[in-house]
């Protein structure tokens, strides 16, 4: 068979070789001594911490499809066929005493919208402490067209209350916030961990750090999905981090207390007869953390009525979606804003029931800017800042944590063993990777951990308890081996 010459190549000219030169030994680089503990702490973080995230997500999407399956549970409650007049308030709250006369009216929302209800809230011995009784009158003909348990600043019925409750502690009281306060208290850490480890990775294209891959399935592509949606989701599961740290039970103290030192508390308007102050301190109450219905008798004395209370508000630019507080205890009416649409309507005065004049008032604008943070979070946190697109995005970002939560397990089980498919799980990230951090770096980030260790408690405890746990089982396996 003959040969095409042009097939073979040439020989290449032979050349000298240069003497070799030593070469200094590549000196590793911040990241590459920091990436093996940073692995560890989100492998281990987790792997221990993800069932309560995971527990966290499926009631936090289910609260967060809550406000609109309430509005389809509770329709006839909540909505009344639009009429030709409306009836005073005074109507209004007269019906829902006639038909709970047991019951002593302390706050009324007004119908805000055309065909929605008036809630009338009352103290009731019919409900559980620290809820109230919520009666719907129909607006427009004064007649009551049912009445149920009503908890929190945002209003929530029984469907919705039992939700939320069982996010923030599972029915299991104290004991049980302690699950939501360590599954937020480790969220951050966990997704920032994530976050340095997925921008820390080669890669040939900057496309594969945003869109997942495509190929077949194998622990490859389950990092990158893993590692893209954590990508997208990173900036929500902190915020989602740090708002449900403010009224937690532990991590909630400091943060009062830092907010207490550096920007004041959240302002209050006073509404106490004679020019009293009257108690600072938050009213907004996540459903399940905040207080519930008032208890206080009615205030007695001159009294202009509900009406004139809120022509008195409306006149000094409170308006729209309002709740009022009725007279009790020495303080007069209380009319609040509750709009959180953005942008949000939050104002409050307060009206001297004698004669409806203003006696203090109180602008959103005016609060301390890290009450006004704190507000806009823990409203956006519940689902109520932005409404239906609130709800949608927080529905998302829980979808995109289960997925990370199973995406993770399912990386952690094909890194077991070849030669055992059937039995074990996958390898643990060695031992000591903090001997390969330099000093430098080391002191700062121990004495970083320590300052929030003690910020956020459970974050410390926990942290605390796994390090002496795992010092534990490092020196039991070296025995062991020798």
């Amino acid at each position: 068979m003959a040969i095409d010459d042009q097939a073979i190549p040439a020989a290449a000219p032979r050349t000298t070789p240069s003497p070799a030169t030593p070469t200094e030994p590549s000196r590793p680089t911040t990241w590459s001594a920091l990436r093996p503990l940073v692995l560890r702490l989100h492998f281990y973080a987790g792997l221990l911490i993800a069932p309560l995230l995971l527990v966290a997500a499926v009631s936090g999407l289910a609260y967060a499809l809550s406000f609109q399956a309430e509005k389809v549970v509770y329709r006839h409650e909540l909505r009344a066929p639009v009429g030709d007049q409306v009836f005073p308030l005074s109507a209004q709250i007269g019906a829902a005493r006639d038909a709970h006369p047991e019951a002593t009216v302390t706050a009324v929302w007004p119908s805000a919208e055309e065909g929605a209800t008036t809630r009338v809230l009352m103290s009731s011995p019919d409900v559980e402490e620290g809820m109230s009784l919520a009666v719907f009158v129909d607006p427009y003909t004064a007649e009551v067209r049912g009445a149920l348990p009503s908890y929190g600043s945002s209003g929530a019925l029984p469907l919705r209350a039992w939700i939320s409750q069982f996010h923030a502690d599972l029915h299991l009281g104290e004991l049980g916030r302690n699950y939501s306060e360590m599954a937020a208290s480790w969220m951050w850490v966990v997704a920032l961990g994530g976050l340095l480890l997925w921008l820390g990775r080669r890669r040939s294209t900057k496309r594969a750090l945003f869109v997942p891959e495509r190929g077949p399935k194998s622990r490859r592509r389950t990092l990158s999905w893993h590692g893209s949606v954590g990508l997208w989701a990173v900036t929500g599961l902190v915020l989602l981090s740090v708002t449900g740290l403010t009224w937690s039970r532990y991590a909630g103290e400091n943060v009062d207390l830092l907010q207490n030192k550096f920007s004041g508390p959240t302002p209050t308007v006073s509404a106490a007869l004679g020019g009293a102050a009257a108690g600072g301190g938050a009213d907004g109450g996540h459903e399940g953390h905040g207080a519930g219905g008032h208890t206080a008798p009615a205030a007695t004395g001159p009294d202009v009525g509900i009406d004139k209370a809120v022509e008195s508000a409306a006149a000094a630019g409170v308006s729209g979606k309002i709740a009022v507080t009725l007279p009790a205890d020495g303080k007069g009416y209380v009319v609040k804003e509750t709009d959180t649409q953005f942008p949000v309507h939050l104002d409050s005065v307060a009206i001297d029931p004698a004669d409806g004049t203003v006696m203090d008032e109180l602008r959103f604008a005016d609060y301390p800017l890290f009450a006004k943070l704190t507000r806009i979070g823990i409203d956006a946190h519940m689902g109520v800042f932005l409404g239906l697109a609130n709800q949608l995005a927080l529905a998302a970002l829980m979808v995109g944590l289960i997925l990370l939560i199973l995406w993770g397990y399912r990386m952690w089980w094909l890194r077991r063993p070849t030669k055992e498919r059937t039995r074990g799980f996958g390898r643990p990230v060695p031992r000591g990777a903090w001997r390969k951090v330099p000093v430098t770096l080391l002191l700062p980030m121990a004495a970083a951990t320590a300052l929030v260790g003690w910020f956020v408690p459970m974050l410390g405890i926990s942290l605390l308890v796994f390090l002496v746990a795992d010092a534990v089982l490092g020196l039991v396996a070296r025995r062991r081996g020798a």
